[in-house]
């Protein structure tokens, strides 16, 4: 730079100063350098409204120090103008910046605004880091809708943000957030229902429907909506009761695991020698089960007890129930031998579930064949609901009726071995294996020969024995009958097609000790499909005094918890000494 140039930029500072000390309020837009645009808030925007208006009042109230600051920022502003390296920056900016700069600024804009100067924004110098996918983000389904009635929101804000655990959908747990925005985000937001349109209004008929069909109930538009992995929980228990009437305190331990992280679509339990009442047993089922379930059928044969609760959302899609039975004992009065089957639809896929209790005693392996044999074919279903696949059943056997089968109950079967050599092979077993136990099972030996139970599997067992005990105890029979432990409850399963049924948990239930048997219970998870609106449908009929019934003690018994621990925390111990 010359001493021209040099003696040139002093004059010009000087008569800036002097004309910002002269005229304040003057125009100066000539002395200021254009900095890169700044984002103006939107018109609706109450953020930036407030505050200007702070800003403003701020001003007004103290106008003789900003008079001066503002003379200092405009002095300086003239300065860097006139400077080699401000203009240098000013004819870097590109030629959108400046044109947008020159179309939203003006004079006037100068004279309100402050002058400060403001960095332009730095750009991330590579990839930013990807997000996890922690909580839902796209296409909730209505299956993950969420209401007051599946969620406890008072332990949800106590917990901060953990989701209660009785939520009986596993897509819900997996796809779903676990924070209490994302909670609060769908509550919001989302609905139960969604918007029909005319045209689908004109199109769709809940009596008849294509498999394909866009409008069909059962169809497959409405199955990917609840259930994208086309795959339903069941839950299978089966218990031989001994028929005592006395009732475990608290059946969570049957249902309800500890170790099971949700609850499943549907829960079926079998009983056989079933205590005297019937209904209150059924009472005892919805009071554990809770408002989340509801009894879709339930039907007796003597004292073999058989009910299917299902997911309350899912009953629109569930057709009518069927049951059938068959004894197998026709001499004794009471039905305690024989068998009781319930099937119905669900979407497109039938099923049949099956509880039986076959004849008894160490050596009457050939009776139990024939009471296997006299069910199959004597199982009158399905009565008004259509053949899944008419083409390949066989009047001769109901299983070939349906797409998935569950046979369970206490089918007697035992180990051909004595009590001695059962205890020894018992008292060596090493964590979870039963091997050795099983190279003597009747029910295995008799499968492998194909005489009995057809096309079925059953799960691998890491289990002890579950017959007999004396009550109230882990000790095998005490008496002087010293029976051989067996296991003699068991759940298998059949499917149409290979691998449509997958186990989750095949285990016994311990905890349990008012029989000499100890229930077993089974979670599986199960393929379905979509089908046709041309079923009898259930159309939303269930129990209504049993649900009422099982609620109403359920809220008693939290209110009597309630105060028991009132009264505990309230109550002094005073000890003399």
């Amino acid at each position: 730079m010359t001493s021209e140039d040099a003696t040139t930029s002093c004059k010009n500072t000087n008569v800036a100063l002097k004309i910002a000390a002269r005229d304040p309020e003057g125009d100066l837009s000539l002395y200021q350098p254009r900095p890169p645009t700044q984002p103006r808030w939107p018109k609706t925007s109450k953020k930036g409204s407030v505050e200007r208006t702070v800003r403003t009042r701020r001003l007004r109230n103290s106008q003789e120090k900003d008079l001066t600051l503002e003379t200092h920022e405009r002095s300086l502003s003239a300065f860097m103008t006139g400077s080699q390296v401000f203009r240098t920056r000013d004819n870097s900016l590109s030629d959108y910046e400046r044109g947008r700069h020159s179309q939203q600024s003006s004079p006037k804009d100068h004279r309100v605004k402050s002058s400060k100067l403001r960095l332009s924004p730095l750009q991330p110098t590579g990839p930013l880091p990807a997000l996890e996918m922690s909580f839902e983000s796209a296409n909730l389904r209505a299956a993950n809708r969420i209401d007051r009635d599946c969620l406890d929101y008072a332990l949800l804000a106590n917990k901060k943000g953990k989701l209660h655990r009785n939520l009986s959908d596993s897509r819900l747990l997996g796809n779903m957030g676990s924070d209490s925005a994302s909670v609060s985000s769908m509550k919001s937001t989302y609905s139960v229902l969604s918007p029909i349109k005319p045209k689908d209004v004109r199109n769709r008929s809940f009596l008849e429907g294509s498999l394909l069909g866009t409008g069909a109930l059962l169809g497959a538009e409405e199955l990917d909506r609840y259930f994208p992995d086309r795959s339903v929980g069941v839950y299978v228990a089966t218990w031989n009761m001994q028929g005592e009437k006395a009732l475990p305190t608290n059946l969570d331990d049957l249902l309800l695991p500890a170790d099971c992280e949700v609850a499943q679509d549907f829960y079926i339990i079998g009983v056989q020698e079933g205590c005297p009442d019937r209904r209150e047993w059924e009472i005892r089922l919805q009071e554990t089960l809770g408002p989340h379930y509801i009894l879709l059928y339930g039907a007796s044969h003597g004292v073999l007890y058989l009910t299917v609760f299902v997911r309350r959302d899912f009953i629109w899609f569930c057709s009518e129930a069927e049951h059938a039975t068959v004894t197998t004992r026709i001499i004794s009065q009471i039905k305690t031998k024989g068998a009781l089957g319930i099937a119905f639809t669900f979407f497109g896929t039938s099923f049949l579930f099956i509880t039986s209790h076959f004849t008894s005693g160490d050596a009457k392996v050939y009776e139990r064949i024939l009471d296997y044999n006299k069910i199959v074919e004597a199982l009158n279903l399905p009565k008004g609901l259509p053949d899944a696949n008419p083409f390949h059943s066989r009047p001769s056997d109901v299983t070939t009726r349906f797409d998935q089968i569950f046979w369970f109950g206490d089918f007697n079967f035992r180990l051909s071995k004595a009590r001695v050599d059962v205890d020894a092979i018992i008292s060596g077993i090493m964590g979870e294996d039963m091997g050795p136990l099983f190279e003597h099972d009747q029910l295995s030996n008799v499968m492998k020969d194909g005489s009995i139970f057809e096309g079925f599997q059953e799960a691998p067992i890491h289990f002890l024995p579950t017959y007999k005990f004396d009550i109230g105890c882990d000790i095998y029979d005490s008496t002087s009958k010293q029976r051989t432990p067996s296991y003699t409850d068991r759940i298998l399963f059949k499917s149409r097609y290979v691998e449509d049924i997958k186990v989750i948990k095949y285990t016994s239930c311990s905890n349990i000790k008012t029989s000499d048997h100890r229930p077993v219970i089974g979670v599986f998870q199960v393929k379905i499909k979509p089908g046709r609106d041309d079923i009898p449908l259930c159309a939303g009929k269930f129990d209504r005094g049993l649900y009422l019934e099982g609620i109403r003690r359920r809220i008693t018994r939290e209110l009597k918890m309630r105060e028991a621990m009132k009264n505990q925390s309230s109550s002094t111990i005073c000890t003399v000494s």
